[in-house]
């Protein structure tokens, strides 16, 4: 029976929410900015990762405008804008986070102007470095088997439910690419075992189905028929995933256990839960798998995103071809 996703059976959030209007942010600033959070949260329905990303930015940048002596939206030019983005050049920040700082401060002032908040869009000329994109770590195929063969001989080894678990999510994580959010997330009945898909709430509370392969099946079977009883309290709920305590399984934990697993795997890079999510795409493309197939299952919202990977793939086998051609 699906457990509901009403009070007693929604998914329990992965991370806490925060206070829009904590001390560091410049006094004249803390009104707009919690009525430009609660914007985001309830109107663009955005993560609270997402929105607390957001908000990093937007208060560096309203501490720089005070600093600037800045006493209000009206006073904002494109001239300290600018200054600002100048600072974080000179502070080190990556190309990347310039980007992302610039973009914030766009969408951050369209809004300003389009609700009466600010009179003019000081912003919309705010222009930032192009980020130059780095092609994603991942794993060789071999290499990920070889992570999950000795994960499994652990757990052959100890037969604790932690060691199941471990197996299960490890073996999940790889073959559907999820996010460890999305994980952490999942619910006892979100595995449909008849079709060997699993049903994952994604970024925007968007909901999707992705294909799971036979041995991550079998693997989440053996963990929940016998293994996870043996962690169950009263606050474990429908949560997939427990932590020892019998609670949802937290992300720290995740991250935890992925990484060890790649420490004692021989030839692995030191990778987290995302590194599995870029290594299953890797391994799709190279296997065949289509770009729009690989976009649905990743829950990206733009192919532009999953193209990263196409890049991935052409560099190993630009690298496959120097080292093995003789006229390289």
């Amino acid at each position: 029976m699906r457990v509901p996703r009403g009070a007693l059976g929604m998914r329990a959030p992965v991370t806490q929410s925060v206070d829009v209007a904590e001390r560091d942010v410049p006094p004249q600033f803390e009104v707009i900015l919690a009525d430009y959070l609660r914007h985001l949260r309830a109107q663009r329905n955005l993560a609270e990762h997402t929105v607390r990303a957001y908000r990093t930015d937007l208060v560096d940048l309203f501490c720089h405008l005070d600093r600037l002596g800045v006493e209000s939206l009206a006073k904002v030019d494109l001239r300290a804008l600018r200054s600002w983005l100048a600072k974080q050049h000179t502070l080190g920040h990556a190309r990347s986070t310039l980007q992302r700082r610039a973009a914030a401060a766009r969408v951050f002032f369209a809004w300003a102007h389009e609700t009466g908040h600010a009179t003019t869009d000081p912003a919309a000329n705010l222009r930032s470095p192009k980020s130059i994109r780095v092609l994603p770590p991942t794993l060789e195929q071999a290499t990920a088997a070889s992570m999950l063969d000795e994960a499994i001989a652990t757990a052959r080894e100890t037969g604790g439910p932690v060691a199941a678990r471990d197996v299960a999510l490890l073996e999940l994580l790889y073959s559907t690419g999820i996010r460890v959010s999305e994980l952490c997330g999942l619910n006892v009945d979100d595995l449909d075992r008849q079709r060997s898909v699993v049903r994952v709430l994604g970024k925007g509370s968007k909901e999707r189905t992705v294909p799971v392969g036979v041995p991550a099946v079998r693997a989440v079977e053996a963990w929940l028929a016998k293994a996870r009883p043996q962690l169950i309290t009263g606050e474990s709920g429908p949560a997939m995933f427990l932590g020892e305590r019998g609670k949802r399984i937290d992300p720290r934990v995740v991250r935890r256990i992925v990484h060890r697993s790649l420490r004692l795997t021989e030839g692995a890079p030191d990778l987290g839960p995302h590194g599995l999510r870029h290594a299953m795409a890797t391994h799709l493309l190279e296997g065949g798998a289509d770009l729009r197939s690989v976009q649905e299952m990743l829950g990206h919202a733009s192919l532009a995103t999953t193209q990263i990977y196409t890049h991935v793939t052409n560099e190993r086998l630009r690298a496959a071809f120097e080292q093995a051609h003789p006229r390289a």
